[in-house]
């Protein structure tokens, strides 16, 4: 097996994660930067980004942050929720109003009690009977999307095969409209797109982009539950407005926040994987012949490995609510801290050989839904299904399907995405 080798040798004073220009550097040297940090200084100080525009308005820089690269540093922090906080904001470098906070990333940024209250609600309504039906959609739509793909032989992964997979079945699941998917997905898109003109379009300015995207999303979800509410049916979004624990119930804001994370990070954790792992499989071609000779002795350990791999989620933030000391570090109170998991994935003093894709790789204690802990991903095991279930669709139907070309990356330093990938069946 090879390895892939990292392309640059980095001196630590070198590294800069706040630079936006070092997130558009090959993988390669990213990794290769994340294993000098993790020898020489694992708990590094980064200043805050220096945006330009109307982002700096909204913006503006901080204190910094501390960037958390080994896996035991991250583990540590993820087990003390009442000290590492992620209330002030969870999916943002800088210190949002907490209107925005609420807004963008809802149950993710918040801390007991409001963070059990919605959780409960919220895993309330994923009750099995719901599960199982979300489950069958998936084998349904995972099949129907296939087949269009191969009526065309070949195209861009990303659009044919890994977006219209979690994008239909999410809405499926939440009774949105097929009229809307479309809106849906450009929405998420550009939410999570950090300014990539690609997406948001040039000229565009990216802070109106995402409020306005942000919006859309919102009043698809208003609406919906506002009519769900009365004319109640066979569906989460239905499950959730109706939804009554104890006498709480979820507000109309709260549902709507749940959606915007629900179709960015519902829809990004398993497009992401996806177009990763298709990359992966054909760069690593004799774990493709792995899987095809045994996909169902080998389909577990190969989908955690394809999250691991690609580490969808680069990393969360956490606020310090008090000093306190890691890993020798002296932290203070109102410090931020970035959690890499990305980094936590590649730690070589947990995953042997980290640079090698394996898809029997076991263990594999990887964070690629988060650290364990209360805020650990609730769709962890409906990302892990959609993608063990498009991946038995097609090796089964398409065995020969690989990557034609070198995938279009994201400029991203949040979500570790791929714009594009060529592939022909």
């Amino acid at each position: 097996m090879a390895p892939m080798e990292p392309k640059v040798d980095w001196r630590v004073d070198e590294i800069d994660l706040s630079d936006l220009e070092f997130w558009k550097r090959p993988w390669g040297e990213r990794e290769a930067a994340f294993a000098t940090l993790r020898r020489d200084r694992p708990i590094a100080h980064f200043e805050d980004s220096i945006l330009e525009g109307s982002l700096a308005l909204i913006f503006p820089p901080g204190n910094g942050n501390y960037a958390l690269t080994r896996h035991r540093d991250i583990a540590e922090a993820s087990r003390h929720p009442e000290i590492f906080l992620s209330g002030p904001g969870a999916v943002s470098q800088f210190d949002l109003p907490p209107e925005m906070v609420e807004y963008f990333s809802g149950m993710i940024s918040t801390d007991n009690p409001k963070h059990a209250r919605l959780r409960r609600i919220v895993s309330n309504a994923f009750n099995p009977r719901n599960v199982r039906g979300v489950e069958e959609s998936i084998e349904r739509v995972a099949a129907a999307v296939l087949d269009r793909a191969r009526h065309h032989g070949s195209g861009d992964f990303v659009r044919d095969i890994a977006a219209p997979l979690p994008l239909v079945i999410i809405c499926d699941m939440m009774g949105v409209p097929p009229s809307e998917y479309e809106t849906v997905l450009r929405c998420s898109n550009v939410i999570l797109s950090m300014g990539d003109p690609e997406i948001i379009g040039e000229g565009t300015d990216p802070v109106v982009a995402v409020l306005e995207a942000g919006a859309t999303l919102t009043g698809i979800m208003e609406e919906l539950g506002k009519y769900r509410l009365d004319e109640p049916i066979d569906d989460i979004t239905s499950a959730l407005v109706n939804a009554e624990i104890e006498s709480e119930k979820l507000t109309q804001q709260e549902l709507a926040s749940f959606f915007v994370l629900l179709v960015t990070a519902g829809n990004e954790t398993t497009r992401t994987a996806l177009a990763h792992s298709l990359h992966a499989l054909s760069e690593f071609p004799e774990q493709r012949a792995r899987l095809v000779a045994d996909f169902g002795g080998l389909s577990k350990t190969a989908t955690d490995e394809i999250v691991r791999w690609a580490s969808p989620v680069i990393w969360m933030r956490r606020t310090l609510a008090e000093d306190y000391t890691l890993s020798g570090v002296e932290l203070k109170a109102n410090d931020k801290v970035l959690l890499y998991y990305n980094s936590a994935n590649r730690d070589e003093d947990v995953f042997v050989d980290p640079l090698v894709f394996d898809v029997g790789r076991s263990p594999n204690d990887h964070y690629g839904f988060g650290a364990p802990g209360p805020h650990f991903c609730l769709g962890a095991h409906l990302a892990r299904r959609e993608i063990t279930v498009m991946w038995r669709e097609l090796l089964d139907k398409t065995p020969a399907i690989h990557a034609t070309g070198a995938p279009s990356q994201l400029a991203s330093n949040f979500v570790n995405g791929i714009k594009r990938l060529d592939y022909s069946f």
